[in-house]
């Protein structure tokens, strides 16, 4: 969460003349509902039921740079799909970043109860061993603007 995914993605997309595509937006516009109401109403297993059937359509689609939400990686069946059809980038940033970058976003449902920054630290030390478990590539993205991190992706995945 905040590791600049959407951001990035679109950078990257443009460099690779490849269409972009979220997985959350995609969630967004077949209900018509936002992400932040979806987990009030449906609560996140409604939501991760939903992210797992738009992930099992999504991989399928070719020539795109797809961004996905943070928490996609904790379903395995969405490991093995983005794994198995596609190539993996985890961008990483610091907790402490994080909690930089999400400190006024209101969309981040899992952010709005109890203390962000100790939420944050729960998910990184679940998340991270289950992205680093599929990912074909990691990069930092602390410090750094979306571009700069774009252009070093690019770079580093032509040598």
């Amino acid at each position: 969460m905040g590791a600049g995914k959407t951001t990035i993605g679109k950078h990257l997309a443009q460099h690779l003349k490849l269409r972009f595509v979220d997985s959350d937006a995609e969630i967004e516009e077949r209900t018509g509902a936002d992400i932040p109401w979806i987990f009030d109403v449906e609560g996140e297993e409604g939501f991760r039921e939903r992210e797992q059937q738009i992930i099992a359509e999504m991989t399928e689609w070719e020539n795109i740079v797809l961004a996905t939400g943070g928490g996609v990686v904790l379903r395995p069946e969405n490991r093995n799909a983005l794994a198995g059809r596609g190539f993996v980038i985890y961008l990483y940033a610091t907790v402490d970043e994080q909690v930089r970058r999400t400190r006024r976003d209101r969309r981040r449902p899992l952010l709005q109860k109890g203390d962000p920054e100790a939420t944050l630290r729960e998910l990184m030390e679940v998340r991270d061993p289950l992205y680093r478990e599929i990912a074909d590539h990691i990069i930092n993205t602390d410090s750094c603007s979306p571009r700069t991190v774009a252009q070093r992706l690019v770079r580093e995945l032509d040598s």
